[in-house]
C-alpha cells in the first residue's frame, strides 16, 4: 500500500540554496507519489522586510525548476503567502514541514486549527542544513555574502 499525503509548507525562498532544497526533498518524500505539496511562498509585500529579493514570479521559477529536476512538479501547487498561515489554517492538509527556526510558526497553526476543531497537522522538522563552518545556511547569510547557496563561505574583503 502506497501511502499518500497533503503536506505544506513555506517561506521566502531566496536566495534559493540547499537549505531549502532538503525541505523540499522532505515534503515530496513526505508526500509520496500520490501525494501533493502545497509550497507557500512569501508575496512581495510580506517579504519586503527582508531587504531586495526577486520577484514572486522570479522565486517560483527556480523551485519549478528544481522540482522539474527532481521530477516532482506535477504533484505540487507554488502559490504566494499574504500572511505567515496561508492556508494551513482551513486546508485540507496533514503535514507541515518547517526548519527548526520555523517550528513555532507551524505549533500556532496547530493552535488555530484545534480552536476550529480541524485536526493538528503532523510537524515534520527538517535539520538546519550546515555551511562550511559549521553554522546554518541561510539566505540571511547569502545576502550578507558570507556564505554562496551551498554553504561555501566565502572571502571577506
Amino acid at each position: 500500500m502506497v501511502i499518500s499525503m497533503k503536506v505544506c509548507l513555506g517561506g521566502t525562498f531566496y536566495p534559493f540554496h540547499k537549505g531549502h532544497k532538503k525541505l523540499l526533498r522532505k515534503a515530496f518524500q513526505m508526500a509520496g507519489e500520490d501525494g501533493s505539496v502545497f509550497i507557500g511562498v512569501t508575496s512581495a509585500a510580506m517579504a519586503k522586510n527582508k531587504g531586495k529579493i526577486a520577484s514572486f514570479q522570479q522565486r517560483k521559477r527556480a523551485i519549478e525548476l528544481f522540482l522539474s529536476e527532481e521530477n516532482v512538479l506535477k504533484q505540487a501547487l507554488i502559490q504566494p503567502l499574504s500572511d505567515k498561515f496561508g492556508p494551513t489554517i482551513q486546508g485540507d492538509f496533514e503535514a507541515i514541514i518547517v526548519s527548526p527556526e520555523t517550528k513555532p510558526t507551524a505549533e500556532e497553526i496547530n493552535q488555530k486549527r484545534k480552536q476550529q476543531r480541524k485536526k493538528p497537522l503532523q510537524i515534520i522538522i527538517v535539520p538546519f542544513v550546515l555551511a562550511e563552518d559549521n553554522q546554518p545556511i541561510s539566505s540571511t547569510r547569502i545576502r550578507k555574502k558570507e556564505i554562496d547557496e551551498n554553504g561555501t563561505v566565502l572571502p571577506q574583503d
